[in-house]
């Protein structure tokens, strides 16, 4: 499924569900998609920023005591 911002030749802006994008194109060639506000079949997709997941910051390494902690990467370079 995909989920396309959508507009009318009058501006008003709506989300619609496809289950791919070649029905979104033949749906649009043949008229079928309307503007729930005003009943346009003028429509084309509108420009939306990507959904993207944000991970979680990973929690910082503990700090090295100051005399070095010998067990890490960095062991003997305090």
């Amino acid at each position: 499924m995909i989920l396309y911002r959508l507009r009318c030749a009058h501006g008003h802006e709506f989300e619609e569900w496809f289950s791919n994008g070649a029905e979104y194109d033949s749906r649009a060639a043949e008229g079928s998609l309307t503007c729930p506000e005003c009943g346009d079949t003028s429509i084309a997709k509108a420009i939306m920023a990507p959904n993207v997941g944000r991970t979680k910051a990973a929690a910082p390494a503990p700090a090295c005591p100051p005399q070095g902690c010998g067990g890490c990467a960095f062991a003997n370079q305090h």
